[in-house]
């Protein structure tokens, strides 16, 4: 299993992410990547009305699997709701290559597992509570 301190790991911090005293661990688990090799970016979102718009998110980090076909991050987040956005950069161009429909062609999850069929999904069905104890969010890749 890869952890953090196994992983090529960057993050990203957004405007608006200050952090207030209270805070959690929480786990991210992502399997089936379709490459052990590329970058799989992970995107923390708060807010409803932010959710998967162009740099809405509060911060991301990218990770690269070294190998794995599975990663493990454990994230530090301040209490309250969140989702997660990920992708996987399969052919290394950093950004998520898409259709002429607009679907992503590189794999692609959200927490909670949800899988959209004809839109977007929306933050309410991706979202997890971060509280006091330890949280372990699984989420498995889409190609």
């Amino acid at each position: 299993m890869l952890t953090a301190s196994s992983l090529a790991c960057t993050s990203v911090a957004r405007a608006g992410s200050d952090n207030p005293a209270a805070t959690s661990s929480i786990t991210v688990v992502v399997s089936n990547l379709a490459s052990t090799k590329s970058a799989v970016k992970l995107y923390f979102y708060n807010l409803r009305e932010k959710f998967l718009k162009p740099n809405g998110y509060v911060f991301k980090k990218v990770v690269q699997p070294s190998g794995q076909s599975k990663i493990t991050l454990p994230v530090d987040l301040p209490q309250g709701e969140w989702a997660v956005a990920i992708t996987q950069d399969t052919n290394n161009n950093d950004k998520l290559d898409k259709n002429f429909l607009g679907i992503p062609t590189e794999p692609f999850a959200f927490s909670n597992n949800v899988r959209p069929k004809l839109s977007p999904p929306d933050f309410n069905d991706c979202k997890f509570v971060v509280g006091g104890t330890s949280t372990v969010v699984t989420i498995t890749l889409k190609e």
